[in-house]
């Protein structure tokens, strides 16, 4: 018995079509007649072959076909976040006429990404985390290229970047307009060793992780005494223990609680809700993304509206530019403000300017 696997070339003659014919009716490059495609068609099914071997294409071009994507948590994490799995949607979108895959990996404490190692023609770095320098160093040496979408790995790498610290001025001016002046801000996490817990806003120049410092920063530009509460992630359980924490704590109860996301805006919603108070009529809260989240209906959550899916598809665009030979530009994406009914006027019983 023959178990040679049958080839194009075996396809070609069972057709009678040159072998360059038969195999543009797989790559899809090149018109042909549609008589011509279904006899090479039913040649390869009598033939039983399935197609060229990608490992060959990836061989003759030196590729992996592989862009490996750095999410700075365990996926298992990353995959509740309705914003990442929105932005890997976009990435795949953008990579997709390369014929691309992505290859995930996780920069965390508890054994890094192994960037080095990892088998991939380039990488997308959702935020850059400070373990992730020297490894970048050693991808830079070997010429592979290196997209960040919302982090700053340094000279040289092209960055996608959101309009954080404006956006989240925009939502707390907002609140501001409304009377508002007793303000928590629950923060995503803060890194560098903090976990969940209140978070001195003197301290934002530390804060290791970009998106949170920068949001954060567009949220003291207008309130500066505002208080911090720093979650431990960005999930609906993490929103609730973070809005039972401010509405319990020592001192005057906020009137308005900046979320920076949905996601914690949902979970705060709920424990002003087991608190006894009222949406917006005793607490404001406001959100960041523009993403849907069970748990905030029949209320419409007062937002920021981040182009996610954009976000990908541009990182995806970046890297097939770089793999061409191309420099792309660092490129800023701008939110839309989505007012909701979760924010009011301060109730009457506030008095003014407290």
């Amino acid at each position: 018995m023959n178990a040679r696997r049958a080839t194009i070339a075996d396809v070609a003659r069972q057709a009678g079509v040159a072998a360059s014919t038969a195999s543009v009716v797989f790559s899809g490059k090149t018109a042909v007649s549609e008589a011509t495609r279904s006899r090479v068609l039913a040649a390869a099914a009598e033939l039983g072959y399935a197609g060229p071997d990608p490992r060959a294409a990836s061989l003759r071009l030196g590729r992996s076909g592989v862009v490996g994507v750095v999410i700075g948590d365990r996926l298992r994490a990353a995959f509740r976040d309705p914003v990442t799995t929105i932005m890997l949607d976009g990435l795949a979108e953008g990579v997709a006429e390369r014929g691309s895959g992505l290859l995930l990996l996780r920069d965390d404490e508890s054994g890094g990404a192994a960037l080095p190692a990892a088998p991939a023609d380039a990488f997308v770095l959702i935020g850059c985390s400070t373990r992730l320098r020297s490894d970048l160093e050693v991808l830079q040496r070997r010429g592979v290229p290196v997209v960040v979408v919302e982090g700053d790995a340094g000279e040289g790498i092209p960055r996608i970047r959101l309009d954080n610290h404006d956006a989240q001025a925009v939502i707390a001016r907002h609140v501001r307009e409304l009377g508002h002046r007793r303000v928590v801000v629950v923060a995503l996490p803060v890194g560098g060793g903090h976990s969940r817990g209140w978070f001195d806003p003197q301290s934002v120049s530390q804060i290791t992780v970009d998106v949170t410092r920068e949001r954060l920063e567009g949220a003291l530009e207008v309130f500066e005494d505002a208080r911090v509460y720093a979650a431990g992630a960005s999930f609906i359980d993490e929103g609730y223990s973070a809005g039972r924490a401010v509405l319990t704590a020592p001192g005057e109860r906020p009137t308005a609680i900046l979320a920076q996301s949905d996601v914690l805006a949902a979970g705060i919603i709920r424990a002003v809700h087991d608190a006894g108070l009222r949406v917006p009529e005793d607490v404001s809260v406001t959100g960041f993304d523009g993403v849907s989240v069970d748990g905030v209906a029949p209320l419409t959550l007062t937002t920021m509206v981040q182009p996610a899916a954009e976000k990908g598809r541009a990182a995806g665009i970046a890297v097939s530019a770089m793999l061409e030979g191309v420099a792309p530009p660092d490129i800023l994406l701008t939110s839309v403000f989505r007012p909701g009914n979760t924010t009011g006027p301060v109730s009457s019983d506030v008095a003014p300017g407290a």
